[in-house]
Formats: structure tokens, sequence, C-alpha cells
């Protein structure tokens, strides 16, 4: 039987991203209040992929996360900046977290630490599967934006915290 092909992701629900930062700002309004911007996004490409993500985040496992720097050029978004906010929705565009960016470097992807592939959190936490599944992943995103992927790309590594829900991950249903 043929392998089912990943279902894409769909739209970040910003009407409900809002509702769930409305929460955050009424439980933590100082925290909201210095920093009152925020992002709406999804992790991967794909909606099994952010759910996985999502769930380490969820567990507690995953505090970091690397995005290639052209790749906000080529979208025309801004990169976080420390103390921005950013709203993750699930791969059917429901918001779930509110995170905090507490770091943030910027190296080529052949310079990535092994401390910091441990705080993604995915696999066996180790920099040999980082490397192996973010250079996967990026020659499908190269591709698709009609580039192509190289080790020596500038990637963001970025460090945050969950800062709401309290109790973990929210469920809008």
């Amino acid at each position: 039987m043929p392998a089912l092909s990943p279902q894409p992701l769909a739209a970040p629900d910003h009407s409900a991203a809002h509702a769930l930062w409305s929460a955050y700002a009424a439980a933590e309004p100082l925290a909201a209040a210095a920093a009152p911007d925020y992002l709406v996004d999804q992790f991967g490409d794909h909606r099994e992929l952010a759910d996985e993500l999502l769930g380490l985040v969820a567990a507690g496992v995953k505090t970091g996360t690397a995005s290639l720097l052209a790749e906000y050029v080529w979208e025309g978004e801004v990169p976080p900046g420390i103390g921005s906010h950013t709203i993750f929705c699930s791969g059917d565009g429901a918001p779930r977290v509110v995170v905090r960016t507490v770091g943030l470097r910027i190296c080529r992807f052949d310079e990535v630490t092994s401390e910091f592939a441990y705080t993604e959190g995915e696999g066996d936490r180790s920099l040999a599967h980082w490397r192996h599944e973010h250079q996967v992943f990026w020659e499908r995103v190269t591709q698709a934006a009609g580039r192509s992927f190289s080790p020596d790309m500038e990637v963001l590594c970025e460090n945050f915290v969950k800062v709401w829900p309290p109790e973990g991950i929210s469920d809008p249903g």
C-alpha cells in the first residue's frame, strides 16, 4: 500500500490567535505590554510535522526552532526578536501556545551546535539527526521557493519559553 502524502498546513486562524493572545495579555499584562505585537506561525511544512513538533513543545522538550534566514526575505516577513512572542498553531490552523523568544543566534547550517540541536528536541536530539532532518526539510522548502539548499546558508537559531497557556497546550475544541 503506498504511503499517504502529508496533508498541507491549513492557514492559521488569526481571530482565534487573537483570542489566545487576549487571554495571555489579561493574565500577564506586564509581559504582554512589554512586547505587545506577536507573530502567528506553524512548525514545519505539513500538518503531521506541525502537530508532532507542537507536541514536543507541549511536553517541554522543544525549546528551540531554526529557520533559514533567507526564508524571511522570500516570504516578506520579519524574524522574531529577543522578547517577542509567537503563537504557534497546529497543522489544522488552530492556535495552541504562546512562546517568548529568549535567545537568537545566526550561523551557517554547517555551524549549528550540538547544544542547539538538543534544544530542538527532535529524534534522538543529536546534531547528526538535526542536520539530516533539517537538510531534508530545507531541500523541500528551497526547492518550493525555486532555490537550492546549501550547507553555508544562514540559519536563525531561536530559543523560546512557553508562556501560555500555563496548563499546557490549549485545545480550542
